[in-house]
């Protein structure tokens, strides 16, 4: 298939039209709203502040548990039969759909609900869904450019990603979400369309916003980016691609640094979706940051995600993937421990003056690097895969990637819920994801820069 500008343009564009879910729903939205209620709710049944938050926090992280388990389990036996029937369209069509739902949904979630875990479900179903469709987007990318060309176009297509979630979060912010207590947005608005701020509809039109935006900026995909008429193949039996898929896992042990790398990223990335995940809420419960403190950081986060991705992907283009991963690996580190050792009151034990603004300037910081490495890790991560597919199932193999990030993407969560709830203490919670990341940057000794594309063009 010829490859023309229109087609990458399409296919990044699904970047744009899902980063939101991630910006706004995830991270700087939704996250912390739910956080608020959580602990709202939780106060409400006796617990002290303390245990409230911690019992929000461990509430949030086992929903991640569970949506990451059903990922790590379906993406590379949807992977593999996308590659068997050639037609990876539909399935990014069927996961629009929920996407779309999931997010709408969210709007029903009011301050005072107690259906705590029903939301919880019906934000993940939208999260599940544009990982999923993030998996057979992927599959496209070899066939987008040559090898030292990927480079470039994953950090390209991550970064305009960033920007799209930048201009849904300034428009949220300016348009729509509360800030405080004052019932105005961030710029001083009231909430457009005339929502109403005691209820909280500012905040809660993050869900048909997000549902809205996706919408719009998926058609051009559907336009300019069809599956490969070459590849198409016969419907195959659940046991045949099963059985393929067996035999492409066995054949991973075989190919020592396709097996380590994709090893080493399940840690690493877990340790990235946690940072992600609970960035916000950290913020919420430590910091006590609301609004007009999370718009600012937000905005700062995903600049910096959106520049440094594509800088990124130039020294992907130069250096080769490799070097990127370990030095954002590096950058993420030194960020997780001051997490872990920074409170309102302390840091690394030292007590500060009450009233501080370090905890805020430091923390500021520590989300520019987040946004900055997280973004360039994931796109020279999506390139280095490349490396290591098998050029003639790519979707599989990235079903495999997406079960390297997810099959353990339960695990950081969990721990964190664990550590939360027997330290009674969110930042003490955050200990597992320092581990996480010193595992990935160990085994990435052992993968090859030039990846295993020499094998599998002689298997």
């Amino acid at each position: 298939m010829a490859v023309n500008k229109k087609r990458i343009w399409g296919w990044m564009l699904f970047d744009w039209a899902s980063q939101p879910y991630y910006t706004l729903g995830l991270t700087f939205i939704f996250g912390p709203y739910f956080a608020l209620v959580a602990t709202n709710y939780f106060l409400g049944t006796g617990l002290d502040d303390e245990a409230a938050r911690a019992q929000s926090q461990s509430t949030w992280a086992f929903g991640q548990t569970v949506a990451g388990l059903f990922i790590a389990l379906t993406a590379p036996l949807l992977g593999a039969f996308a590659d068997s029937t050639g037609r990876k369209r539909p399935w990014i069509a069927l996961f629009s759909i929920l996407y779309i739902g999931g997010a709408w949904s969210l709007w029903y979630m009011e301050p005072d609900t107690s259906s705590l875990i029903f939301f919880l479900i019906l934000f993940y179903v939208g999260f599940i869904a544009a990982e999923s469709a993030l998996n057979f987007i992927n599959a496209y990318l070899p066939s987008l450019g040559t090898e030292e060309e990927v480079g470039r176009i994953s950090g390209s297509g991550a970064s305009f990603g960033y920007w799209g979630g930048l201009i849904s979060l300034f428009i949220m912010l300016i348009f729509f979400a509360e800030s405080g207590d004052t019932g105005k947005t961030l710029v001083g608005l009231s909430p457009i369309l005339g929502l109403d701020p005691e209820a909280r509809e500012g905040t809660r039109a993050v869900g048909p916003f997000m549902a809205i935006w996706y919408a719009l900026f998926i058609l051009p995909f559907f336009l300019w980016v069809k599956d490969d008429p070459d590849d198409a193949g016969t419907r195959p039996s659940v046991a045949k691609v099963f059985g393929d898929l067996v035999a492409t896992i066995k054949s991973v042990f075989r190919r020592k640094s396709t097996g380590t790398f994709l090893l080493a990223s399940m840690f690493y990335r877990d340790g990235l979706n946690a940072l992600y995940a609970f960035g916000g809420v950290y913020a919420t419960l430590v910091l006590d940051w609301g609004i007009a403190q999370l718009g600012p950081f937000g905005i700062i986060s995903v600049i910096t995600a959106a520049v440094f991705t594509y800088i990124g992907g130039r020294f992907d283009a130069r250096l080769g993937p490799k070097p990127v991963i370990i030095f954002c690996i590096i950058m993420l580190l030194i960020v997780s421990s001051f997490i872990v050792g920074m409170s309102r009151a302390q840091l690394f034990g030292i007590p500060l003056p009450e009233g501080s603004s370090l905890p805020d300037i430091i923390f500021f910081t520590c989300g520019s690097i987040i946004g900055g490495a997280g973004g360039a890790l994931y796109a020279a991560s999506r390139s280095m895969m490349v490396r290591h597919a098998n050029p003639e199932r790519p979707t599989e193999a990235f079903g495999l990637f997406a079960l390297s990030g997810k099959a353990t993407a339960f695990l950081a969560p969990f721990l964190i819920g664990v550590f939360t709830a027997a330290t009674g203490n969110v930042q003490l919670g955050f200990l597992p994801v320092i581990f996480l990341f010193i595992l990935g940057l160990i085994l990435l000794r052992w993968v090859n820069k030039d990846g295993d594309r020499a094998e599998w063009s002689g298997s």
